[in-house]
């Protein structure tokens, strides 16, 4: 057989299927001893243990004593934007809290003003960088939210060099309307005729040209109530979009309840939720989309994974990727808390930041386990085994990443 690539000899961890694992059921990897992987065409034509001597690739990666994992997909990113956030550092130290900095005009503000004064080329740039970084830490799958321009203008021009990223680096991405992400300064004495700008001009816009495929909303005290986020995710249900929601990050608003009630395909942070609102979540199969890293730079308290695993829930894991609350692009980083703060198991780590995570962005029958059909998107660890990956921390332990086929990050030895 005559093929791309193959990757043999290490040691593969995946989680198998298109839909995502439940509960107990994220535990259930399979593991191939001195497995072999063989991609062609950017597709993963054969998976299996074993002597590979009869294939014949153009290129072949050893993986000898190292872990070969699917490639990690990220489902909550903030990455567009420009500036940083690091002099609101010292007001977290002093104790002011994330939304006291965002009524004071700071925080998500602070970035809208950056990035509707940046030029496309400003905004781009500082795009790529994040990515480069994220590809070194084994991400070949990517949701990006807009949210930092919170007008109607700004909003599509984030929308529409989201769609130039692809052919200016791998990783694949998937575009999230947020116009909702925070009530501008032009709107603070009147949210209701902000909401009624996202809703009557925003989203049919973004619509129209196919310009994202899931809105989200900030659903918190402060930002947008329950009657607003169900307003906006419903006209967006309506036009075609799918859904997600910021819910129950800070305060117990009931967006665990919305996020089952609309159907959304996820839930993200639900540090506060309740048992009633993730037990609706697991009836109506809402994915929990959980970002440690926010917790930990916030010092706030860490969402309930172990409760949510065994009441049945389907978990992903994102890096929140952020200029203020996480400002992290690792998603190795991501998976170590998973481990320390949230008390997941390597299993279940990696099938939360794989599988559940390609689920919650609807790729599940694209991307997110190594099997036959699917895209040849693989990280090689410079791992013993699966338990050093979240064990090891403050590293970069990727190898060998490989996107359809194509080794696009390898560490130097």
């Amino acid at each position: 057989m005559k093929i791309d690539t193959l990757i043999k000899g290490g040691t593969i961890v995946t989680s198998t299927g298109s839909v995502p694992r439940n509960g107990k059921e994220m535990n259930d990897v399979r593991i191939i001893e001195k497995g072999y992987i063989a991609i062609d065409d950017g597709v993963i034509v054969e998976v299996a243990e074993g002597d590979p001597s009869r294939i014949e690739a153009k290129t072949t990666i050893n993986a000898e004593g190292k872990v070969v994992t699917p490639g990690l997909v990220d489902p909550h990113t903030h990455l567009i934007h420009v500036g940083s956030r690091e002099n609101e550092m010292a007001l977290k130290l002093k104790g002011v809290s994330y939304l006291d900095i965002l009524k004071s005009g700071g925080g998500i503000l602070n970035t809208v003003r950056s990035t509707r004064s940046a030029s496309d080329g400003a905004i781009i740039s500082q795009i790529l960088k994040s990515l480069r970084r994220m590809v070194k830490y084994g991400t070949t799958t990517a949701e990006v939210k807009s949210g930092y321009g919170l007008n109607t203008e700004q909003e599509l021009r984030l929308l529409r060099l989201m769609h130039n990223l692809d052919s200016l680096q791998p990783i694949d991405i998937v575009p999230t309307f947020m116009g909702a992400h925070a009530v501008p300064e032009e709107y603070k004495n009147d949210k209701d005729a902000y909401v009624h700008l996202v809703v009557e001009d925003m989203l049919p816009k973004v619509a129209e040209e196919g310009l994202a495929r899931y809105c989200d909303v900030f659903c918190e005290e402060g930002v947008f109530d329950i009657d607003d986020s169900r307003y906006i995710l419903t006209k967006a249900r309506e036009l075609g979009l799918g859904l997600k929601i910021h819910a129950d990050e800070i305060n117990p608003m009931g967006g665990a309840e919305l996020a089952a009630e609309l159907r959304a395909v996820s839930a993200d942070h639900l540090l506060a939720s309740t048992d009633e609102g993730l037990m609706k979540m697991k009836e109506a199969g809402v994915i929990a989309v959980l970002l440690p890293i926010t917790s930990f730079n916030l010092e706030e308290k860490f969402a309930r994974a172990r409760d949510m695993i065994e009441m049945g829930l389907a978990v992903a894991l994102a890096t929140d990727y952020n200029p203020g609350s996480s400002p992290t692009e690792s998603m190795q980083f991501v998976m170590n808390m998973a481990a320390v703060k949230l008390k997941m198991t390597p299993e279940e780590i990696i099938t939360a930041a794989t599988l559940n995570a390609a689920c919650a962005i609807g790729m599940g029958e694209l991307i997110g386990t190594i099997e036959e059909g699917k895209a040849g998107d693989v990280v090689v660890f410079d791992a013993p085994n699966l338990n050093y990956i979240p064990y090891h921390l403050g590293v970069n332990l990727s190898n060998t990443v490989v996107k359809r086929g194509s080794i696009v990050y390898k560490a130097q030895e």
